[in-house]
């Protein structure tokens, strides 16, 4: 057990490196964009390193190539494919939002006695229907207003040389990165303080690695299917979909929404809002019986709220730094209030027998 300055010492530290990650936060990012890269490519390094035909250096280097040709694939084929949907989309906003105006706030006003002027969609319309082409060329846009700041220039540059270096350096050292961290820790809290980290990388990877493929596959699923039934915005909606799909039903309640809208307007009969049901049902059962059972098994991940949660705290308090350190600290903390509640339920508070009052 720890004395009561030990305890006061830790609880120094804790609030000291939080402090100092808090002041250090914008340029950190880097630093813990290329620790996530590492804690997901560690796995495949090991599993080829385990096959004696590879070094640590020679297993790196493969799993660093890899995951190079994924990031050209997607800047290469994803970026444009978005950018070009998201035009399309602003362009076509429009339409929609008459047929809200038109349709939908209609069969509300009759439903639930809502009224018209509580949603200004003619402004928004009005809107767009002015600025839609500025919204094309979105990394054009990007581009211009990065070359306009030096310093921010220096930045970008500056991060993307950093990021892959410290990538392929954590990779390559994880593991005595982190048979170093376990030297450190008192031998008398070894066992606890490594089960509880064991723990909390099983959470971690349920929902980083597995639901991070699930998310991936259900975009594509929803993308293919949406386009050849041939519906407008496919891939947009599809990823989109994919993406949000990591809190359950959002995902596919959201993309639902928009393929419905997307496929009545115009209306051409009825084909497309029952291509776009029999899609999200394909997705969904897909989901509950190949995907999260092949890709994250039993384990359990994170809970939405705690996941929701974690992100906006995380981004309000360390920026985009705070989003990435997010998850690997909810995960930890989850596995601690796990171990609280069951030490409460196993301790002499809780399971003390009441004081029985004597009657007069």
């Amino acid at each position: 057990m720890l004395t009561d300055s030990q305890k006061w010492l830790v609880l120094a530290l804790v609030v000291g490196l939080g402090w100092l990650l808090y002041r250090l936060s914008p340029v950190m990012t880097p630093f813990a964009v290329s620790a996530l890269l590492a804690y997901l490519g560690d796995p495949l390094a090991d599993r080829l390193e385990k096959m004696r035909r590879f070094n640590r250096t020679a297993a790196v280097s493969v799993v660093f190539l890899l995951m190079t040709l994924l990031l050209v694939l997607f800047l290469l084929i994803i970026v444009p494919l978005m950018e070009n949907q998201i035009s399309r989309l602003v362009v076509k906003m429009p339409q929609y939002l008459n047929w809200i105006k038109d349709t939908v706030i209609p069969w509300l006003q009759n439903l639930i006695g809502l009224e018209a002027s509580q949603l200004e969609l003619s402004q928004i319309t009005h809107l767009l229907r002015e600025n839609w082409q500025q919204a094309g060329g979105v990394a054009a846009a990007v581009v211009s207003y990065v070359s306009r700041s030096g310093a921010a220039l220096l930045g970008w540059v500056a991060n993307l040389v950093l990021i892959p270096v410290v990538t392929f350096y954590l990779l390559r050292d994880w593991d005595q990165l982190v048979a170093a961290v376990h030297q450190l820790i008192p031998r008398h809290l070894e066992p606890t303080l490594s089960q509880l980290a064991g723990e909390a990388d099983e959470r971690m990877s349920a929902f980083i690695r597995g639901q991070l493929g699930v998310m991936l596959a259900l975009g594509l699923i929803y993308s293919i299917g949406l386009w050849i039934a041939g519906i407008d915005l496919a891939f947009l909606i599809g990823m989109g979909a994919g993406l949000l799909s990591f809190i359950p039903y959002l995902g596919s309640i959201v993309g639902f929404a928009a393929a419905i809208v997307v496929s009545v307007v115009p209306f051409d009969g009825w084909w497309g809002p029952i291509a776009v049901c029999i899609v999200f049902i394909i997705g969904q059962a897909m989901e509950g019986m190949l995907l999260t059972p092949w890709l994250v098994g039993d384990k359990i991940g994170l809970h939405p709220v705690a996941v929701i949660f974690a992100v906006l705290a995380g981004g309000q308090l360390f920026g985009f730094f705070g989003i990435l350190l997010a998850l690997p600290v909810a995960a930890v903390l989850m596995v601690l209030l796990r171990h609280a509640h069951e030490w409460y339920k196993s301790s002499r508070l809780y399971e003390r027998d009441p004081v029985k009052i004597e009657e007069p």
